[in-house]
């Protein structure tokens, strides 16, 4: 459904880059939610703007594509550069931070009324628009009274769902979500995760959610990818990455995790993450990583298969693998 080939995204700062995502290579299958995990400032939530297109400056493509699949076609595509023209019907975006994107001197029904002329092709009134609409709501559990409503009207949970529900109002095949339960309490994080959930498998879509919370992956994804300084480090079935993690970085990242009657004392990560500004040649973890070798500081790490569905990219996994992709 969607593909990223070896892609590579930076910000351009005039008389230096930030290379924020740096050759990431997978692919969204039907019907599919897929996660993305990392710390702040691993490139999580650049990664998600480039595989919707949302190409603002300073941000730029430096290297590969991402194709959109539409339907089941294998050779009916779009690529980066025109996937604009599938936002809302094809490929939609639930952006962090539902006050500060939502426009302020419009009530939600206008801003509906805005996201149908933009995603539907044929001409429909603005009776039909707002009986279907205030339909889309009541079926997920929202009242049709919100559409009167003003954004700073609404609580942040209630605008969370206001989002999603715009996003999701075209049925399109691809749905991002970049940190959809960031600054809500628990109770309104289960009620948001279980709409997405709801929503994708009502629609069996394909959804991508970017969060720093592993929580939040483990209840709602199938899959999910490690980022690490720009980089995809590892990725795989969910219950493999929480059961059997491969890369150093992920069995520290999962170690910290509280767990259930576990009254061990939990060790954070340290050191911090190197400069995207001036990345090392070596593998990024390296300095922060306590099985690193001397060649680790030196020699990219290869993106390896580790278990059925499971890659990670280290060089201790790939000298073991004898090396093969």
């Amino acid at each position: 459904m969607l593909e990223l080939n070896h892609v590579s995204a930076r910000y351009n700062m005039l008389t230096s880059f930030v290379n924020a995502v740096d050759d990431v290579n997978f692919k969204v299958e039907n019907d599919e939610i897929f996660g993305i995990a990392g710390e702040s400032g691993c490139g999580k939530s650049t990664l998600l703007k480039v595989m919707y297109d949302l190409l603002n400056y300073p941000l730029e493509i430096s290297g590969g594509f991402v194709r959109l699949y539409k339907g089941n076609s294998e050779t009916d595509y779009v690529e980066s550069g025109k996937l604009k023209d599938c936002w809302w019907k094809e490929i939609s975006y639930v952006p962090q931070g539902a006050m500060h994107v939502m426009n302020p001197v419009a009530n939600i029904e206008n801003q509906f009324f805005d996201t149908v002329s933009r995603g539907y092709h044929v001409k429909m009134t603005k009776k039909q628009i707002r009986e279907k609409v205030a339909a889309y709501l009541e079926d997920l559990e929202l009242s049709p009274d919100v559409l009167k409503a003003y954004p700073h009207q609404l609580s942040g949970g209630m605008r969370q769902r206001v989002l999603i529900a715009l996003a999701t109002f075209l049925n399109p095949g691809v749905i991002l979500a970049d940190e959809p339960t960031t600054a809500l309490d628990v109770v309104v994080q289960k009620d948001i995760l279980t709409m997405l959930m709801s929503v994708q498998k009502r629609m069996m879509n394909s959804m991508v959610i970017v969060s720093h919370d592993m929580g939040v992956h483990y209840q709602v994804t199938k899959r999910m990818g490690i980022m690490y300084a720009g980089q995809m480090i590892e990725i795989g079935p969910t219950d493999e990455i929480f059961g059997n993690p491969k890369h150093p970085y992920t069995k520290m990242l999962i170690g910290a995790l509280p767990k259930v009657g576990d009254n061990s004392q939990k060790e954070g990560i340290p050191g911090t993450p190197p400069s995207l500004k001036n990345p090392p040649d070596g593998c990024r973890f390296a300095d922060r990583c306590k099985y690193a070798a001397n060649e680790c500081r030196n020699i990219r790490p290869r993106t390896v298969q580790v278990g059925e569905k499971h890659f990670a990219a280290c060089l201790l996994l790939e000298q073991a693998s004898g090396g093969s992709e």
